[in-house]
């Protein structure tokens, strides 16, 4: 199997293992819907924090307004009482007024907590390092965690509003936002290999060759931004240690100028008071401890 190291700009993303007759197409739509999910599960995550906090999210009407103002209105949250969790709600306030404050209690909280942590390591950049593979059932399991632990904690759903239940349904409006510059479309989706676009009609050994125990590092990134710029030769950590080792190798010759520029002090004919001693016949008197001098 031909193992690919899939990065988006300089940042490396996740290994993916394929077998080397793949059609380009197949492999593409795969690799974006495993890139993507991964962003899904972040924002799900991202947000799951907040409903562990604050509960459930406010009508888009009620957000961001003082309590004041919301009497004043006359609003009210119509899913509040619809949306209990299990074992009731602890007011805890969301001082962004995103959220209505009804938040599980300490144990609900919990599972939402640890469900969010299990989700984020399943899919997390560094699997790269441990040289731990992704794949579609990784990340769709991890979703389906996610979604799990929102039905225990809410067995009655959260609002369809809600940003999480949003994202659960594949409803979310991500235009406008960082988020949605950062989601590859499958169709805009386009993979490159030293410095080549690996086109759809064609298989990955069309490229690589027919050696499938290769390794590469591929790219994703969108139709029309050209191509991928080239990876350094040298990686930051390796010119920071290069940096470090260089200011070492510096302080230490300028100790050792210091020192050879002051090693004359300690010779006989850079003493000022040679003469001195001479004339006075004590040039070679030599002091030794408890026996005065001879």
């Amino acid at each position: 199997m031909v193992r690919i190291h899939i990065k988006h700009g300089d940042e490396s993303q996740f290994l993916y293992e394929t077998a080397v007759a793949v059609d380009i197409e197949e492999l593409l739509s795969k690799l974006i819907y495993i890139y993507n999910a991964r962003l899904k599960i972040d924002r799900i995550c991202q947000e799951m924090e907040f409903l562990a906090k604050h509960g459930t999210t406010l009508p888009p009407n009620m957000q961001g307004l003082t309590d004041d103002q919301i009497v004043d209105l006359k609003l009210k949250d119509e899913w509040v009482e619809k949306c209990i969790p299990s074992g009731g709600a602890v007011f805890c306030k969301d001082d962004i007024g995103r959220r209505n404050g009804q938040a599980p209690n300490t144990k609900m909280a919990e599972i939402l907590t640890k469900t969010v942590k299990d989700a984020k390591a399943s899919i997390s950049k560094k699997l790269v390092e441990a040289n731990t593979l992704m794949t579609n059932e990784i990340v769709k399991d991890a979703l389906g965690q996610l979604r799990g632990a929102v039905m225990i904690v809410y067995p009655m759903g959260l609002p369809p509003h809600d940003p999480i239940q949003l994202e659960l349904d594949n409803q979310e409006e991500l235009s406008g936002t960082q988020a949605s510059l950062q989601v590859i479309p499958e169709d805009k989706g386009t993979l490159w290999w030293a410095g080549k676009e690996l086109l759809p009609g064609k298989k990955l050994q069309d490229y690589v060759g027919n050696n499938d125990k290769t390794k590469i590092v591929a790219k994703l990134q969108k139709k029309g931004t050209g191509p991928p710029g080239r990876e350094p030769v040298v990686s930051e950590e390796q010119k920071k240690q290069m940096m470090l080792h260089a200011y070492r190798r510096q302080e230490e010759l300028k100790k050792l100028d210091e020192s050879e520029d002051n090693a004359h002090l300690n010779s006989e004919w850079a003493d000022n008071n040679r003469l001195k001693s001479q004339f006075q016949g004590m040039q070679d008197i030599k002091w030794g401890p408890g026996r005065g001098f001879r």
